[in-house]
């Protein structure tokens, strides 16, 4: 992980894309000097300072996302929904409705989970398939939650909600074989602690859930520390980043405040959940870059009555105000914002960091699409058919050739490719290169590889550029194969 720049380094004017990279690699990324002034012309009576109205939001409670990732039944959604319960973001009236209804088809115990799985498919069939979003406050900080998918079938939904966070809570199932189910062979606690990091969460909670079923057993509690710690550190985080903290989703033991159950306090006297989320650093934003905003979802409609196109996601970097003018890459299409919203209140503004839902006019729907950016369009984002990342391979089961097909997954994009050259195998720890034009890549190699688009081109940055837009995740086969970050687009 090293090796792929993701280390946990503090920001600087100046970020290094990897441990002893070339210094072309290490070159500072372009800083906008002055605000861009944008094409739409809106009045000085309505114009808008954002820096200035950023800098005294910042003094208040931060917005940070975080997502919820596991492997499936291990209780994520259960979790979420008892804890905005007992933050008194649901009332009693709804989840009494839940609780009556989950009953009636024999599924009592999935009546928190409804807080976040709200369709009927998802609700029947008792797994979370689609990234659910919803946000509370805390002393410290005000949370957009997203609650993702732990179905392998449903990974490239993780991906693309993971992709948004600034950290993570993973939830694991403590009771017995459910545990080593997700933690062993193809199980998801693994790969989501592997995609979690390779894009770029760098603190992470871990709920060990169900501990109420294995009687608040101290040593099972510590067993899965064990385990799990040791992945971790492998996988790239750094051990005081990392919290783990006994809970049930089911019976809210511990989740909001501390335990007074004698088992638990017995032995456990570390923090509530809640109080570890809240113990998140918020990441430094991007604001003084150009805007770049991933699209992760898009409707017909305004917000409220208005008309136009609705867009989500969360933005990457810069800045935006309503009556300014959006790009869409690819397709270079521009359209103005109408409105906007952040949590599902009605602004004027969002900076990078924000989760918003935005209206746009003079747009065609038919002109966006999974994994378009919108971006200033004084500065828009290069679209490339071909580029040279810098991966780490994961565990395959086949080695990887010039060649290869692999599907790439860019933030909500999920798109056929294929590795056409292995440029050269580096070394883990310093980035330098091992050998030129290697024959294959087999697990745990780090290599700087060609890749090509046949389909169609996507809009990305360099990693030492925007983060964000600079990482990449390689599948085949329902397996992730590789991760890595964005060094040339050619």
């Amino acid at each position: 992980m090293q090796a792929l720049g993701l280390g946990s380094a503090k920001s600087t004017k100046t970020e290094t894309v990897a441990n002893g990279a070339s210094p072309s690699d290490q070159a500072a990324p372009s800083v906008i000097q002055k605000p861009v002034e944008p094409l739409a012309k809106i009045p000085a009576s309505k114009r808008i300072n954002v820096l200035e109205e950023y800098a005294k939001r910042s003094m208040g409670k931060p917005l940070t996302t975080i997502c919820i990732i596991g492997h499936v039944d291990s209780g994520k959604s259960t979790i979420v929904g008892h804890l905005m319960y007992q933050l008194g973001e649901i009332n009693h009236r709804t989840m009494h409705k839940y609780e009556r209804d989950s009953q009636k088809i024999g599924k009592g115990s999935f009546a928190f989970a409804w807080v976040m799985d709200e369709t009927e498919e998802e609700r029947a069939r008792g797994i979370t398939m689609d990234i659910a979003t919803n946000g509370f406050e805390t002393e410290h900080h005000k949370f957009t939650v997203l609650d993702a998918p732990g179905h392998r079938d449903f990974i490239p939904n993780m991906i693309s909600g993971t992709a948004q966070a600034d950290a993570a809570v993973l939830v694991a199932d403590a009771t017995t074989g459910s545990f080593e189910a997700g933690f062993d062979a193809h199980g998801q606690t693994k790969e989501h602690a592997l995609l979690a990091r390779s894009l770029g969460v760098q603190q992470l909670v871990i709920a060990v859930n169900k501990l109420d079923a294995m009687n608040w057993d101290q040593a099972r509690f510590e067993e899965i520390v064990q385990r799990l710690t040791a992945f971790l550190v492998q996988a790239g985080f750094r051990k005081n980043k990392l919290t783990f903290v006994p809970v049930s989703g089911l019976t809210g033991e511990n989740l909001t405040s501390r335990s007074t159950m004698a088992e638990l306090t017995a032995w456990y006297k570390g923090p509530s959940l809640l109080e570890a989320i809240d113990a998140f650093e918020t990441p430094t934003r991007l604001v003084d870059r150009p805007f770049r905003m991933g699209v992760t979802d898009f409707f017909k409609g305004g917000i409220g009555s208005s008309g136009g196109v609705s867009v989500a996601g969360s933005i990457d970097s810069g800045h935006l105000q309503v009556g300014e003018q959006v790009m869409v890459v690819p397709g270079n299409e521009i359209g103005a914002v109408k409105a906007m919203q952040v949590n599902d209140e009605v602004v004027n503004w969002g900076v990078a960091g924000d989760s918003i839902l935005m209206t746009l006019s003079n747009l065609d729907i038919l002109n966006l699409s999974n994994g378009c950016v919108l971006c200033s369009p004084q500065h828009p984002v290069p679209v490339t058919s071909s580029f040279i990342a810098q991966i780490v391979v994961f565990d395959i089961k086949v080695p990887i050739t010039s060649g290869f097909s692999v599907v790439l997954h860019h933030q909500s994009a999920d798109e056929p490719a294929i590795i056409s050259k292995l440029l050269m195998t580096l070394d883990k720890s310093t980035g330098e290169m091992i050998k030129k034009n290697p024959r294959h890549l087999s697990k745990g190699a780090t290599a700087k590889v060609r890749i090509n688009m046949p389909l169609r081109p996507i809009p990305l940055e360099t990693f030492k550029d925007n983060k964000n837009l600079g990482r990449v995740m390689l599948r085949r086969e329902g397996e992730t194969v590789a991760a890595g970050i964005v060094t040339e687009v050619t």
